[in-house]
């Protein structure tokens, strides 16, 4: 069984929703929910910070579950989970509601964001999964694009308690029936019995446990690096002699590079392996990163673009990656323990960066650079292992 169109189209809508109410909510809603919860704005990304923590933390028993049943169900019931969090954030009165609606989002999250979705997709179709995990990237690209706007509309019309209870009725109506349309998981490639009963994590072979290693630090690094600049990027480029304008414009560029390196991906760079396109990717922050500080403001443009593309074929990696060193069996488990790490550098990212950047101006980006070069050493090293025969496409 190929992955088809509609399958592609439905899970890639339902992730926009997903990741637009979520992840990319509390930088538009953050300011005037602060200002009429009587708290500051870091309490906001405090809360938001907790609920990347929880999702680290139910990762990897979500992604066994999906394993064992196929992630149909998993991902329907994330939408009621979403929909019960974000209208516990629009009735929310104080700071104990807020944190309690954004640590039941952070369930949520670790069980119905990408990692779960990739999951999904391997379970129907095992090896051939490639394609659809590029697919529903390429839509869910957007979620920034579409989120933000919608939030800022509704922020505006009804308030941001009317925008949260607008997009938890958007899940308990349009997620829920987009999940529950998924297909019954057959599990093409690897029975639900078999990924269930695979070899324990902690009895794999040393090359295994390299392998794991070394994917679980590129995923950390990556994702550290781009939360890191979605929260500070126009203000590094600022330091580095940029005009807030520039700023402004050269952030508006992120998502079309993201998105048109996708598309790259899934025409051009289908053909080979991920580990290659993947190497090529992580060393795109670097090279940015260098132009920017030899030319300064001219170069800003040049940085984005990179920083952009190379983020946008990292996300793909995320979920190919496992699946071709590793193959198909226990990829929902493996897949969520490989993500803790990252998940907990991205909850740190924005202030250990901040810290950075306020001490050092632009040199703040030798942290960001030096861990995406560690991250091409790394996936250097992944070619030394030895990888499962597997359909790329």
């Amino acid at each position: 069984m190929e992955p088809t169109s509609s399958v592609i189209a439905r899970l890639g809508i339902a992730q926009t929703m997903a990741w637009g109410s979520t992840y990319y909510l509390p930088a538009m809603l953050a300011t005037p929910m602060a200002r009429d919860l009587g708290v500051s704005p870091p309490t906001i990304f405090a809360a938001f910070s907790a609920a990347l923590i929880v999702s680290a933390l139910i990762g990897p028993s979500t992604g066994r579950m999906i394993d064992r049943t196929g992630g149909r169900m998993v991902l329907a019931a994330t939408s009621v989970i979403f929909a019960i969090g974000l209208a516990g954030l629009g009735i929310a009165h104080g700071v104990m509601g807020l944190f309690a609606a954004w640590l039941i989002l952070g369930i949520g999250m670790g069980a119905g964001l990408y990692e779960a979705a990739f999951a999904t997709l391997v379970a129907l179709y095992g090896n051939r999964s490639r394609g659809a995990i590029t697919g529903i990237t390429l839509i869910a690209g957007f979620a920034s694009t579409i989120g933000w706007p919608l939030s800022t509309f509704m922020e505006s019309h009804i308030g941001w308690r009317g925008a949260c209870l607008a997009w938890a009725a958007l899940h308990a109506t349009l997620g829920l029936a987009l999940n529950l349309s998924m297909p019954r998981s057959t599990v093409v490639g690897v029975s639900p019995v078999k990924a269930a009963s695979s070899q324990p994590l902690d009895d794999e072979a040393p090359s295994q446990r390299l392998a794991s290693f070394a994917l679980a630090f590129v995923f950390a690094a990556t994702w550290f690096i781009s939360t890191a600049m979605a929260a500070h990027l126009p203000r590094l480029l600022q330091a580095g002699g940029a005009t807030l304008a520039t700023a402004v414009m050269v952030g508006a560029m992120i998502g079309p590079a993201q998105v048109g390196a996708r598309i790259l991906e899934f025409g051009l760079l289908r053909k080979i392996h991920p580990l290659l396109s993947a190497r090529i990717a992580a060393a795109l922050h670097p090279l940015g990163a260098i132009a920017f500080g030899l030319f300064g403001a001219p170069a800003a443009a040049l940085f984005g673009v990179l920083h952009g593309a190379g983020n946008g074929i990292l996300t793909i990696a995320k979920g190919t990656l496992p699946l071709v060193i590793f193959g198909p069996s226990g990829y929902g488990h493996r897949q969520g323990v490989l993500m803790v790490p990252a998940r907990i550098a991205q909850a740190l990212a924005p202030w250990l960066f901040g810290i950075c950047l306020d001490a050092f101006g632009v040199g703040a980006l030798w942290l960001s650079s030096g861990l995406g070069v560690a991250a091409v050493v790394m996936l250097m090293m992944l070619g030394q292992v030895k990888q499962p025969r597997a359909s790329f496409s």
